[in-house]
């Protein structure tokens, strides 16, 4: 029997719908509309692309979406004066730096200099402290693992007691998180990376295998328990074989036609937990505008 399927663009659609409710009954109790301020420095297109994404998604929601776009002679003090000013704005909730930046400039510096109750990206030290000592009522969570938390739980509910959990990389901007976030949720959980033994047999032993490495189809199906739930954080760009003009395709760090013979649940690479990260963005700016209303936010996803 064929893996089930794990919808992010379903789960995510989910998500935007209650902070859109959630953003109504804010504005209708406190006058309040959330602000989220995103910064831009440079012309990299891909970042562009991700902004323009999450810009448009803010205003679908009902956010006064503001971007700044500044060139990439930017210097640091400036850029700092900037986030400055933004986290003593009333009306900005949110701000995110978008990420890289141009090598001149310091990204783990911004990230620390945005105020820790609008760091909307869930990046900041005291974010990530909070997450590690499941302080969740009044820390931001980092928004891909929050999305791939909620697919999770769509699969296994919110008690993951009695679940063998494996995160495959370590990265404080995903595998630290993630790994917190299962372990809060009573699954018992191992860290593993690129320096551990025998590394398929760890795999083996998951009943919940997440993969966030950056290596393209690196899990294959003997890495995989069967009737595990996969969730693949990986997002890859390879050749297509046979294909002219160097033709590319979006591969995932799981082989996905492999596992889907394997696992009982699996998330797709496109279509899976990316999605979930803008629709977790949105749900951390309507939370922090909660807060700064005096306001006990919802639960999302």
């Amino acid at each position: 029997m064929a893996a089930r399927l794990i919808d992010g663009r379903q789960s995510a659609r989910s998500i935007i719908e209650s902070v859109k409710s959630a953003t109504a009954a804010l504005e209708q109790r406190a006058g309040c509309t959330p602000g989220l301020a995103v910064v831009i420095v440079g012309d990299d297109p891909a970042s562009h692309a991700y902004v323009g994404a999450k810009s448009r998604m803010a205003k679908e929601c009902g956010f006064a979406s503001t971007q700044h776009t500044l060139p990439a002679t930017t210097t640091q003090d400036e850029l700092e004066a900037l986030v400055a000013r933004l986290n003593t704005d009333h009306g900005v909730h949110g701000v995110l730096v978008q990420l890289p930046l141009p090598p001149h400039l310091d990204g783990d510096q911004l990230t620390q200099s945005v105020s820790p109750a609008k760091d909307v990206d869930g990046l900041h030290a005291v974010n990530a402290g909070k997450v590690a000592t499941g302080d969740f009522d009044s820390g931001l969570v980092s928004c891909t693992p929050a999305g791939a938390m909620v697919l999770v739980r769509s699969v296994h509910g919110s008690d993951l007691s009695g679940l063998n959990a494996v995160v495959i990389g370590r990265s404080n901007l995903f595998g630290k998180p993630m790994s917190a976030l299962l372990l809060a949720a009573n699954a018992t959980v191992t860290i593993a990376h690129s320096r551990t033994k025998d590394l398929p047999a760890i795999c083996r032993s998951a009943d919940i295998l997440v993969a966030a490495v950056g290596r393209p189809q690196m899990v294959t199906a003997d890495w995989i328990k069967a009737g595990a739930t996969v969730v693949d954080v990986g997002i890859n760009r390879v050749l297509v074989p046979g294909e002219p003009d160097g033709k590319t395709r979006l591969v995932g760090d799981v082989s996905f036609e492999e596992s889907q013979a394997v696992a009982g649940a699996v998330t797709p690479v496109p279509g899976g937990v990316g999605p979930m990260t803008i629709a977790m963005l949105m749900a951390n700016t309507v939370t922090a505008a909660y807060r700064a209303a005096g306001i006990k936010p919802p639960r999302f996803g």
